[in-house]
């Protein structure tokens, strides 16, 4: 496997398979959840736990917003609820089907699209005027056409709010780091493809997981300022329960605004 297309479609079917096992990020929010979104109560996250920052939102009453990558049922139908009128794009068939089951159940107009994050011509330029892309360039060999297909359908003086791995995370041996030990085994930028061993490889298949790619930080910020976006925010998230959260937050999260009026 080597190819942009083969990742793509091995990643797709894993995480059909993670729906399927119930995977955190894959399980619908509730009625309460949504009957609370529309009363205006409501918060997201870009990163496990942290909620993001209510003044990082303009007035959602109308906004077009693109969840990026952001299957599962959850924070679309939030949006949605809230006002936005939200279109959820994801690699996976099931991740967004979860968001159609939300929609349907709820009475939401909310819409579906298929396909790759790094390949958003489904689109016209200054489409949207607000991005909502969580922890998910994880799955994506290469970050900076995200950046740059982002830059494109968003409309000038929108945001991009993003939520990423900090490199860091992917320099540990993971069975080390299960046992409670941090075991420095591997080198910035990560690759499942190329970081692993065969047999490494083989237990994540066998666990369904979609291959990870631990992208630099000159890629994930760097790349958003050279995609020509201006960084506006900027907070850490610890990854609860994990050895290295008890050292260093593990996830980044940035506000980015694209120029004009």
């Amino acid at each position: 496997m080597s190819t942009p297309d083969e990742i793509l479609d091995y990643n797709r079917q894993a995480w059909d398979r993670q729906v399927e096992r119930g995977n955190c990020w894959t399980v619908p929010v509730g009625p309460e959840v949504i009957d609370r979104a529309r009363r205006g109560d409501w918060s997201v996250v870009l990163t496990p736990s942290k909620p993001i920052p209510a003044d990082w939102f303009p007035p959602l009453a109308g906004l077009e917003v693109l969840c990026l990558a952001s299957g599962g049922g959850q924070q679309g139908p939030i949006l949605s609820a809230a006002g936005a009128r939200v279109t959820v794009f994801d690699n996976s068939p099931k991740q967004l089907a979860q968001d159609r089951l939300v929609a349907e159940r709820e009475g939401l107009a909310l819409e579906t699209v298929q396909g790759d994050m790094a390949d958003l011509s489904p689109f016209a330029d200054a489409r949207f005027d607000l991005i909502f892309h969580p922890c998910s360039n994880t799955f994506a060999p290469d970050v900076r056409p995200v950046w740059r297909e982002a830059y494109r359908v968003l409309r000038p003086g929108g945001s991009l709010l993003a939520g990423f791995t900090n490199p860091v995370a992917y320099l540990f041996d993971e069975a080390a780091s299960e046992r409670g030990e941090l075991r420095v085994a591997y080198t910035i930028p990560y690759s499942d493809l190329t970081s692993l061993t065969e047999e490494e490889r083989r237990r994540l298949a066998e666990r369904d997981e979609p291959l990870a790619f631990g992208h630099t930080l000159d890629d994930q910020i760097g790349g958003q300022l050279a995609a020509g976006f201006v960084l506006t925010g900027f907070y850490e998230d610890i990854d609860p329960g994990s050895v290295l959260g008890d050292h260093i937050p593990s996830y980044i999260a940035t506000r980015a605004s694209k120029p004009g009026a």
